[in-house]
């Protein structure tokens, strides 16, 4: 591999996870023999249960693209990648606020959320404990009824 540029900027999570998968991260239970580090390894793990898992070179591409309109910096579209908000609230703490005395920019948060639905896919889902039979109800004191 021939390093193109060193620190040509920073890496949306998506970017990372398939870095590691070219370098031959994965699931599988042979993971041991390929040439990765432990380090590398937790990294890959972390990033499988992250936004980075289910996007695609062309998403995060087409959605960085579409975010030049809303005039907002590079690390705040690198972030908003990177976490997916769904919501004003998780959305809010990633745009810079201006700083005192600087006019006051004005952020389509409402055009922002509608790219991020439809252009990035959905969280991955966790596996959760499936519900078990509401057959028996339980009574107050702990009984099945």
């Amino acid at each position: 591999m021939k390093i193109v540029k060193a620190n040509a900027g920073a890496l949306t999570n998506f970017e990372v996870l398939d870095f590691l998968n070219s370098r031959g991260a994965s699931k599988d239970t042979t993971r041991v023999i390929a040439p990765i580090a432990r380090s590398e390894y937790k990294v890959y793990d972390y990033l499988l249960e992250t936004a980075a898992s289910t996007q695609t070179r062309e998403s995060v591409n087409k959605f960085a693209d579409k975010c030049k309109d809303f005039k907002i910096a590079k690390a705040e579209i690198l972030n908003i990648i990177n976490l997916r908000p769904s919501s004003i609230v998780e959305l809010d703490p990633i745009i810079e606020k201006a700083p005192e005395g600087q006019e006051e920019r004005v952020i389509d948060t409402d055009g922002i959320l509608e790219l991020v639905k439809d252009l990035l896919p959905p969280l991955p889902t966790t596996e959760t404990e499936t519900p078990k039979d509401n057959d028996e109800e339980e009574t107050d004191n702990g009984e099945q009824s």
